[in-house]
């Protein structure tokens, strides 16, 4: 039995992809909330991921008493490089158009993993799944012509480049079968180095950088690892879908402290997101369910000759 059709590796997937989610749910409220010149976020954003990238590795390595690969060969620096313009593109949307339009909009990843893994690994979408990715092509262009009308089609795009990005990492980590949590913590020092060149005269420009600090620190690490961890436990797209919980829960957590309201068109574009990928998760759950029976049943055979 492959680890994705163990039903208890499975649950461990995705407790360990849930528990990233909702720790993922804080990073847009985190970055608005510390008040920071666009390069100043990105470096120490990305610069405190990785020295706690490096601090977790250390440790684990005295721990375990063995050495833990940072970044597993030729396809963990691809996957690595990968992640590092997502960094960027993920900035660049969070300071170009609304949270709601961002995390809507990063809940098209999972479809665009069932897309990559059709193509790449030869997992063919099933017709659910292909009935939910219509529907939600439906709702992202909801949520892209509310972003033209009211001129943030530049953050949405670069909100649509970060989930093809993410879908592709994901893809890449399922079709290795590595070990891959450290690579996304490390993948940061790529946005975090090239938003030195472009820091202002006056140097970083953060007034509340306690902020950042904990999100880099503790709540993005966290977040990162469960959600490269994800792909040894449960498909590609199964772990795209805990972007969800970013989805739902990050818009109310801006709602809540900056009273940033999304538009009724976005909104209903998000709900049509929400709705189709939630309806899918719970098929899948329950196809995944169904297969673990039938193969227990035949198991319990008795054999005959």
């Amino acid at each position: 039995m492959s680890k994705t059709n163990d039903p208890a590796l499975h649950r461990k997937g995705l407790l360990i992809t849930a528990l990233g989610g909702l720790a993922l749910s804080f990073d847009i409220p985190l970055i608005r909330a510390a008040h920071g010149e666009f390069w100043s976020m990105v470096v120490v954003r990305n610069v405190a991921v990785f020295v706690m990238a490096l601090v977790l590795w250390a440790g684990l390595n005295f721990v375990m008493r063995r050495r833990t690969v940072l970044v597993p060969g030729r396809v963990g620096l691809l996957i690595a490089l990968l992640y590092g313009i997502n960094g960027l593109t993920f900035m660049l949307a969070v300071f170009n158009t609304t949270t709601a339009n961002v995390v809507f909009i990063l809940a098209f990843t999972s479809m665009f993993a069932a897309i990559l893994s059709w193509i790449f690994l030869g997992e063919r979408p099933s017709n659910a799944t292909l009935i939910t990715m219509a529907a939600m092509v439906g709702g992202v262009l909801l949520i892209v012509h509310d972003g033209l009308s009211s001129g943030n089609v530049f953050g949405d795009v670069m909100a649509a480049c970060s989930a093809m990005l993410l879908a592709a990492s994901l893809t890449l980590s399922r079709k290795s079968g590595a070990e891959m949590g450290f690579v996304p913590l490390v993948a940061t020092l790529l946005p975090g180095i090239l938003g030195l060149f472009f820091l202002p005269p006056g140097g970083l420009t953060v007034a509340e950088p306690y902020y950042i600090l904990l999100n880099g620190l503790v709540l993005l690490p966290l977040a990162f690892w469960c959600l490269a961890t994800g792909p040894r436990y449960l498909s590609a797209p199964e772990v795209g879908m805990f972007y969800l919980v970013e989805t739902v829960l990050a818009p109310v957590w801006v709602w809540i402290a900056f009273s940033e309201t999304p538009t009724t068109q976005t909104l209903v574009g998000g709900a049509v997101l929400i709705l189709a990928l939630l309806g899918h998760s719970l098929w899948q759950m329950r196809s995944k369910s169904r297969a673990a029976r039938a193969s227990a049943a035949v198991a319990e055979l008795p054999l005959t000759h």
